[in-house]
């Protein structure tokens, strides 16, 4: 770091506003090293008295004192609600203590949730905020990059039921997002490798230039600095792009499932188990399983599939059916898992296929039997 000379102001440090324009609900998304200090300050400006601060049992030690000085230093009461981390707090229960805290605080629609930690925290702490009072604003802190990345931005909240994933929810877009890059300086590596799985997904999808920018740049992504800005800055503006041309999922927004259909179905299958799957590595596989399926369709080179997972392996990610310890089931469990997914229409599978890195499309009505005998040659493999 160098300093400023006598005299000189220091330099601001970097940062990149992303403006969401949706009618009646436009937020910005300030994406930066320390962003996140600035917290009280937005609250004010958007006219709170009183916060709802919602984290986990692993975020509050490192964040939260920090966000709570941030926010009482701006004049704002208060309220702390602290869940167990894991996907596991996605739940009736879990709400339902966020619910009541907000409710027994006396906040008032004028008032704000803070949803400061990973994806689990920002989708409950937004499925509360979207349902209490029939909806009171919420910001978003991400502290991890697949929230950062991800599922912040875009409004999509909600709970995990035993039927499947994010089948109880609501859209509510946030106030606004804080995606301080600098938080991620505290996130183990395996978290970190399952949040770049949905940086390259972006690049998967529709921008192959993109892809191989995390090609050559990973590493960089990894260490922090410029290259992790830039991730986290253009994984926002390609989610933006297409949140505004479908905001509920009526249409291409469902792009942004690439890999979730099979992902979504091994999460079901080991019971939501931390230890062995969390969600990052549940897409990582998920689109290699894709993109296979892709070429087994005829529809997709192999180099490029090849190229897929050979990427996501050189990050530590795992690709195949097998690298998931204790295994999945049967191809017909996971196919159950699958039938409950947003995406069936008619009862028919919907997946999100590719026809190259870069040339993903929605494909509807895609035959079970085809997917079972895809799904059974896979669990016939040996891990990587």
């Amino acid at each position: 770091m160098t300093s400023a000379a006598l005299g000189e102001r220091p330099a601001e440090p970097a940062r990149e506003t992303i403006r969401v324009p949706l009618e009646g609900r436009a937020y910005d998304i300030l994406v930066g090293r320390g962003v996140s200090g600035e917290l009280g300050a937005h609250a004010a400006v958007l006219g709170a008295r009183a916060v709802c601060l919602v984290t986990d049992e692993a975020v509050y030690a490192l964040h939260a004192p920090a966000a709570e000085a941030s926010l009482a230093a701006a004049g704002l009461r208060v309220e702390r609600v602290v869940v167990p981390a894991g996907e596991s707090s996605k739940s009736f229960t879990q709400l339902q203590t966020i619910c009541d805290a907000m409710l027994a605080a006396r906040l008032e629609r004028g008032d704000l949730v803070v949803a400061l930690g990973g994806g689990v925290v920002g989708d409950l702490a937004g499925f509360a905020a979207a349902i209490v009072l029939r909806g009171v604003r919420f910001i978003q802190v991400p502290t991890t990059l697949l929230a950062q990345v991800d599922s912040s931005v875009g409004g999509k909240t909600g709970i995990n039921t035993a039927r499947g994933k994010n089948l109880v929810g609501a859209f509510h877009q946030p106030a606004l997002v804080l995606a301080d890059t600098a938080l991620l300086d505290t996130l183990a590596p395996r978290d970190m490798r399952a949040g770049y799985a949905e940086v390259a997904k972006y690049g998967l999808i529709n921008d192959p230039g993109f892809f191989a920018w995390c090609e050559a740049h990973w590493a960089d992504i990894f260490a922090g600095g410029s290259a992790r800005d830039h991730a986290v800055a253009q994984s926002c503006l390609a989610k933006v792009a297409v949140v505004l041309r479908d905001e509920r999922e009526e249409g291409d927004r469902a792009l942004l499932n690439l890999g979730h259909t099979f992902g979504h179905a091994l999460e079901r299958a080991v019971a939501y188990d931390g230890a062995r799957l969390i969600h990052g590595e549940g897409v990582a596989v998920g689109m290699a399983l894709a993109f296979r399926f892709s070429v087994r369709l005829g529809l997709c080179p192999r180099a490029d599939s090849d190229r897929v997972d050979a990427h996501l392996r050189s990050v530590g990610l795992p690709t195949l059916l097998a690298d998931v310890p204790g295994g999945v089931g049967t191809a017909d469990d996971l196919i159950a898992a699958m039938g409950q997914d947003k995406k069936v229409r008619a009862g028919q599978l919907t997946f999100i296929l590719a026809r190259g890195i870069g040339r993903s499309f929605i494909a509807p009505g895609i035959a079970r039997e085809e997917v079972r005998a895809f799904l059974e040659d896979e669990l016939a493999r040996a891990p990587s």
